[in-house]
């Protein structure tokens, strides 16, 4: 999963690089960093082996954030050459402590405002709950796309905010039955359906249910003993009780989605489904879950970008103006496929590139209000979608032309990446994208199967993970860091 590669690439690298890093690093004149020195003060001070170098008495801030810094650029080089590739994934806990030790003294010495207290350890914790909840979400989101396609959402016809027990015995199950009999899917869709058909439904529905429910407890838990344990900030308590109190939002609007398949269609021709709208406010709200999530997890354990040197800020400031819209453009594409799903608009016209015999539909207008066609008119839905995703590949295409033309640091490069350089994974970003749209082709072409939707949804928000840590690593670094860099110029 996505939280858990980050996760591993973050909190990797930073032992036996930070001491050598900060060596090279260190302004003329400065003196070389002791190899063994006594704890400056709480939380600034590893004691693993090899990054002792780092935290020492020396008030160089400026070699210390640019030693930090460069362990992070380590950091999103791993990212890059192995962690995507799905290799290297182990070993998420045994350096963290040295690759955060020189934020660590930095904020101890320049006064950065960590989100973390009592040190790298917390820092470490922390971080590694965060991006495990966002890889919890992130399979709720995709569960949730398979209970859609397999019709699944609307077996169980009530809802308690407690939740409650399965059937357990036949005649449960029969009574669970009889209710859901009663739903106009039933009726219209699925009469004389097994009992053993209405089971699989149920339990797909039952999983997702309990599997948002779980992520409550998962998050509140260990934020509770945090809080007591005084590792978090009033900043950082301030933001992940407002995630919370979304993730508890989420199960109402769940069950407000699901009222709308259950009440009976207003033309006798239409199969029952959830209101499009619902669907989309449904998705749109866990993705922001998701997103809040992931962007607290990497403020977390990354609280300097990765910079290096004032060129290099200077132009991360101008990609950052082109990926805040191209990440706005991925996530409206996203949103967007909400629409084709609540309107089934996904069985219609399934042909590409053009829409049946034309390339766009005679009927994209044909409700009234006029609004009305953007969200429920099938055509227009589906037309809107591809469009929207062709836009999103030639927006990153762009990105990475804008990318290639200015002096970057190379983790940010990284992220972006080259056109087809698979192997080495540095085309991460354009890749995806491509791979999205060819998914969305052949989920189009085969009818909707569910491995290929299922594949389609986690694409997308795959491609929004990255554009979410290409925004996060673009982001201004903090005034302390920016007057060390300075001053390295000075001094060069």
């Amino acid at each position: 999963m996505m939280g858990s590669r980050v996760a591993a690439a973050l909190l990797r690298r930073g032992r036996d690089q930070a001491s050598s890093l900060m060596a090279a690093r260190l302004p003329r004149g400065a003196p070389a960093p002791s190899p063994a020195a006594p704890r400056v003060r709480s939380g600034s001070v590893c004691g693993c082996g090899g990054g002792g170098g780092l935290l020492t008495g020396s008030r160089s801030t400026g070699s210390v954030f640019s030693a930090s810094r460069l362990a992070s650029f380590h950091a999103f080089r791993s990212i890059g050459s192995k962690t995507l590739m799905g290799q290297c994934t182990r070993k998420m806990t045994t350096t963290v402590a040295a690759m955060n030790s020189g934020v660590a003294n930095a904020a101890a010495y320049s006064g950065l405002k960590l989100l973390v207290t009592k040190g790298p350890q917390a820092q470490k914790a922390i971080g590694i709950w965060l991006f495990g909840c966002a890889t919890w979400v992130f399979g709720l989101v995709i569960l949730g796309g398979v209970t859609r396609l397999t019709r699944s959402g609307l077996s169980m016809t009530d809802w308690k905010f407690t939740g409650s027990l399965p059937p357990m015995s036949d005649e449960e199950w029969l009574l669970e039955f009889e209710k859901y009999k009663l739903s106009p899917e039933y009726k219209r869709v699925n009469k004389g359906m097994s009992l053993g058909d209405f089971k699989f439904i149920y339990w797909m529905e039952y999983g997702h249910r309990m599997w948002g429910r779980a992520l409550g407890f998962l998050f509140s838990v260990p934020f509770a003993y945090f809080i007591a344990k005084g590792y978090v900030t009033r900043q950082l308590g301030l933001r992940l009780s407002g995630l919370f109190a979304l993730g508890a939002g989420q199960g109402l609007i769940g069950w407000w989605m699901v009222k709308s398949g259950l009440e009976e269609p207003a033309s006798e021709y239409v199969q029952p489904r959830v209101s499009p709208y619902r669907l989309a406010t449904h998705l749109t709200s866990a993705f922001v879950i998701y997103c809040g999530i992931l962007w607290t997890a990497l403020s977390v354990v990354m609280p300097e970008p990765p910079a290096g040197s004032m060129n290099w800020v200077n132009s991360a400031a101008k990609i950052k103006k082109l990926a805040i819209p191209v990440s706005a453009v991925v996530g409206i594409t996203a949103i967007s496929g909400a629409f084709v799903a609540g309107n089934d608009a996904g069985h219609a016209y399934n042909t590409f590139p053009k829409m049946g015999d034309t390339w766009i539909p005679e009927d994209v207008f044909a409700m009234e209000p006029f609004i009305r066609n953007f969200f429920e008119n099938t055509s227009t839905v589906q037309l809107n979608h591809r469009i929207l995703a062709t836009t999103t590949l030639l927006s990153v295409g762009g990105l990475w032309l804008a990318a290639r033309k200015v002096d970057m640091h190379p983790a940010i490069k990284s992220l972006i990446g080259s056109t087809l350089g698979m192997a080495a994974l540095q085309n991460v970003i354009i890749l995806l994208s491509f791979n999205q749209v060819t998914l969305g082709i052949s989920t189009l072409l085969m009818y909707v199967p569910t491995s290929l939707g299922s594949a389609h949804q986690a694409g997308a928000l795959t491609l929004l993970s990255l554009m979410i840590l290409l925004t996060h690593t673009l982001r201004r670094p903090s005034p302390a860091l920016l007057k060390s860099l300075a001053s390295a110029v000075k001094s060069t």
